[in-house]
């Protein structure tokens, strides 16, 4: 019982929070640990010890295969170079860098569990880094490039992690050996994950049932994670690949009802995943402080060392990869040098967390000869120092660093121009293809009028968007223009809406209508209104 109200309290204090967040244009991530680590003081609140394998397992799956259905394949496939070279390139030279340096002033620490402190620290959390970029107006291509990163370099630190950890508990390290099973878990994960996601997008072709394929969707990130990690290859990699596929082929595979709920389901997961975990983050400082039983002036040291070394090591690993690819005439043909801006704010992305809070608690507490992991609670210490640093320093600065950059969002207008110009075709082809079918079987009298009224309406509306605010003028001055006629046709048809909505109500009220009724006409009503609000 104690639990269940603990977890309870979990939840309504990350509702709680991220409400506060909003309040105070403060990214949720941020005042989460600023909150959990003020509360782990306070008398009375409990002592949260976070188990790694609820992570590692429960939480960072379905988390990671939120982001993957929302990535963009063709995106993805036009940036794997500079992703390839951050996820895979950046994540092993940061676990060497901070290796060394941990090695060299942490007095007695083996290099096997320096480089596993280096592959813990590694990866920058996907979730905060590409919240804050979409926050604070970068570039579309940036944003484009920190959200791969952040899909693939957890799966290259938990695979390096795996090594590393393996060398510390046998006491010896090869790095032969050590490039084999990289190689070897990454393939594996990406057969495992391509192997789920097809079997997936077959069941679906032959199910219409809406919670029936949105129970599968929430089944998915486990049937891929689970059985790569038996298998001894990356779960985390199967996810991506089941992730990415699945929502690149969802247009087509998934009916319209669950393309819809899966929105709703996954954006909920997310927010109640990736809170608690933020929350508990912060939570656990209070817990990791009273295990340290190192001199303060040994911790001091190593926590600004390997700060510092993890904050170097993303700049002095993007300027120069940036710049040197594009030497080749081959890729700088297809991708011009750019400004020094792009890399100066990629490198100012580094905020950790979920990933690696899970990674360092997952390291064994003994190695083969029975004796304690070499200085465990210390390593735990100087993670939470790496993502509160990180975390809050960077994660509150970035807005300012990209201000002063000068780097600008995506511009709206063109998005609009661009999303309007398609709309135009698809409502040519939509046209086209009603004469067809009226040429085949005419319909009754109206209906192909209706339906040509429609496409037309929606086509207006693509075009009228290029606008703006009807009343209000490019200098932020009220403009006397007339309502456009989509703009009068959303507004009346809103109106007629709630007033059908009011009478269903009502019947229901007065008991001449069950609620069952009542649920099927609202939730057609929803729809209608949930489609009026795109069109």
């Amino acid at each position: 019982m104690d639990q269940l109200l603990e977890t309870v309290a979990l939840i309504v204090g990350v509702a709680v929070l991220s409400a506060v967040a909003d309040r105070l244009r403060v990214l949720p991530p941020i005042l989460l640990v600023v909150a959990g680590v003020a509360l782990s003081y306070v008398p009375g609140v409990p002592a949260y010890d976070l188990d790694p394998e609820i992570v590692l397992v429960f939480f960072l799956p379905p988390l990671v295969y939120a982001a993957a259905i929302g990535t963009s394949l063709p995106t993805f496939k036009q940036n794997l170079r500079p992703i390839g070279l951050l996820a895979v390139g950046l994540v092993l030279f940061s676990t060497v860098v901070v290796g060394l340096v941990a090695h060299a002033v942490v007095p007695g620490l083996p290099l096997a569990a320096a480089f596993a402190l280096g592959a813990v620290v590694a990866p920058p959390d996907a979730v905060a880094a590409t919240s804050i970029a979409r926050r604070v107006g970068m570039p579309r291509r940036l944003v484009a490039v920190i959200e791969g990163e952040g899909l693939v370099n957890d799966a290259t630190a938990l695979v390096a992690l795996r090594v590393t950890v393996a060398a510390a508990v046998s006491g010896g390290f090869s790095w032969v050996q050590a490039g084999g099973q990289f190689v070897l878990a990454v393939v594996g994960g990406v057969a495992v994950g391509a192997l789920v996601a097809v079997a997936v997008s077959m069941l679906r072709r032959h199910t219409e049932d809406v919670t029936l394929d949105n129970t599968r969707s929430l089944l998915t990130p486990f049937l891929a994670y689970l059985p790569a990690e038996q298998l001894h290859v990356s779960g985390i990699i199967a996810v991506v690949v089941a992730g990415i596929y699945l929502g690149h082929r969802a247009p087509i595979a998934q009916s319209a009802g669950s393309r819809l709920q899966q929105q709703v389901l996954w954006r909920t997961i997310e927010f109640l995943l990736q809170g608690t975990v933020f929350l508990l983050i912060g939570l656990q400082l209070r817990h990791i402080v009273d295990r340290l039983s190192q001199p303060a002036g040994t911790v001091a040291a190593a926590s600004v060392a390997v700060v510092v070394a993890a904050l170097v090591a993303r700049p002095v690993w993007v300027f120069p990869v940036t710049y040197l690819t594009r030497l080749v005439p081959r890729v700088r043909e297809r991708d011009p040098m750019p400004p020094w801006q792009y890399p100066a704010a990629l490198s100012w992305c580094g905020m950790r967390g979920v990933v690696s809070l899970a990674a360092v608690l997952s390291l064994p507490r003994t190695v083969d000869s029975g004796a304690p992991f070499p200085q465990r609670d210390l390593l735990v210490f100087l993670t939470f120092v790496v993502i509160a640093v990180t975390l809050i320093g960077q994660g509150l600065t970035l807005p300012t660093v990209i201000r002063r950059l000068g780097l600008r969002p995506p511009d709206p207008q063109e998005d609009t121009l661009q999303e309007a110009a398609t709309q135009h075709r698809a409502v040519q082809a939509a046209l086209a293809r009603l004469d067809e079918l009226v040429r085949e079987d005419p319909p009754p009298d109206g209906v192909a009028d209706e339906l040509r009224r429609h496409a037309e309406n929606r086509r207006l509306f693509a075009w009228e968007q290029l606008g703006g605010d009807p009343g209000v003028g490019s200098d932020g001055s009220s403009r006397d223009r007339r309502e456009t006629p989509s703009a009068a046709y959303r507004r009346l048809r809103q109106e007629m809406l709630n007033a059908e909505r009011r009478i269903f109500v009502q019947a229901r009220d007065d008991g001449t209508i069950d609620e069952s009724v009542l649920r099927r006409v609202q939730r057609d009503l929803d729809l209608e209104e949930t489609m009026l609000r795109r069109e």
